[in-house]
């Protein structure tokens, strides 16, 4: 190497090839290009969501079961198709993920327990204030309300009400395949992982002030609250019906309650336990590899701090 000298080396550092982004490479769109079909994709799928709830014409406030049953119908054929998009962004794109598209989108058994357990454990970390004005408005005892829980007929009925299975079941599993497993690939390679995570809620959250307009019409609630009750948390299915049985915290409720210095203290340390433990409990590591941090390698992105 030294007898070459130094325009040996010259020679050698020009003639070696820079690694290039998969889309390049391939003969794709630039990267300008590829973030505006992602982007593009990800309104459409918004609004190919919320608009298949209203494929359906009825005057029937949206709690209404035969509302509820159509509406499962519309969502369920979205989600069913919207993996479609998925693919038809990265044949545009020309971006070759290197790994399946269920395996992107989080279809996978490696790291499957942390994965349902860590993240509910956090959520509700978060939730230990109103999980403690709960017990305490429960006018049973913690023995009595875990016979109700586990009681066979207790599941029976919730899997007859139309309510209970759109909150805790159809909505939590249908909006993550939608705005987060198929979302996060396709926004991953044009704003990197990081920004990537907290733009997908942006899009479920506009998606959901179609409900604000139906709570006016009907007249559920007022401006205020129906805007302090849009939305919930963006997390796994298992966090997201979660948080769409507890709802948004009573803060209101907790500042008038006969114990508001416990109940407030709850709040606190459950909001600081929560950031305490963010971090180490979202440790990539945890969960096995991550599929999103291979495609980022091959869109160019291999320094991306959530896969380092």
């Amino acid at each position: 190497m030294a007898a070459l000298g130094g325009d040996g080396l010259r020679l050698l550092s020009v003639s070696r090839p820079e690694r290039q982004p998969e889309s390049a490479a391939l003969g794709g769109p630039g990267p300008g290009l590829c973030c505006w079909v992602s982007v593009f994709s990800c309104l459409s799928l918004a609004c190919s969501y919320v608009g298949s709830l209203y494929v359906w014409k009825s005057e029937l406030p949206r709690d209404h079961p035969a509302v509820i049953k159509r509406r499962f119908t519309s969502v369920l054929v979205v989600s069913s198709l919207s993996p479609l998009c998925v693919l038809l962004w990265r044949e545009l794109t020309g971006i070759q993920p290197g790994t399946s598209l269920f395996t992107l989108m989080g279809f996978r058994l490696e790291g499957i327990f942390p994965a349902a357990l860590l993240p509910l454990l956090l959520t509700m970390i978060l939730f230990l204030g109103p999980l403690m004005q709960l017990s305490m408005d429960c006018p049973c005892d913690l023995a009595d309300g875990l016979k109700v829980v586990l009681a066979p007929r207790s599941w029976a009925r919730c899997l007859t009400d139309m309510r209970w299975l759109r909150n805790q079941v159809i909505a939590p599993l249908t909006e993550e395949l939608v705005f987060r497993a198929c979302m996060l690939p396709m926004l991953a390679p044009c704003t990197g992982l990081g920004p990537a995570v907290f733009t997908c809620p942006l899009f479920f959250g506009v998606a959901h002030f179609h409900h604000i307009i139906e709570q006016l019409r009907f007249r559920q609630s007022s401006v205020g609250s129906i805007f302090l009750s849009a939305g919930h948390l963006i997390g796994p299915v298992l966090c997201h019906s979660f948080c769409n049985y507890m709802g948004f915290p009573a803060v209101c409720a907790a500042l008038e309650h006969p114990q508001r210095r416990p109940l407030l203290a709850g709040y606190a340390l459950g909001v600081g336990l929560f950031l305490l433990l963010l971090q180490p409990l979202t440790d990539p590591k945890l969960y096995g590899s991550l599929p999103l941090c291979v495609l980022l390698e091959r869109t160019g992105d291999s320094k991306a701090p959530l896969c380092s």
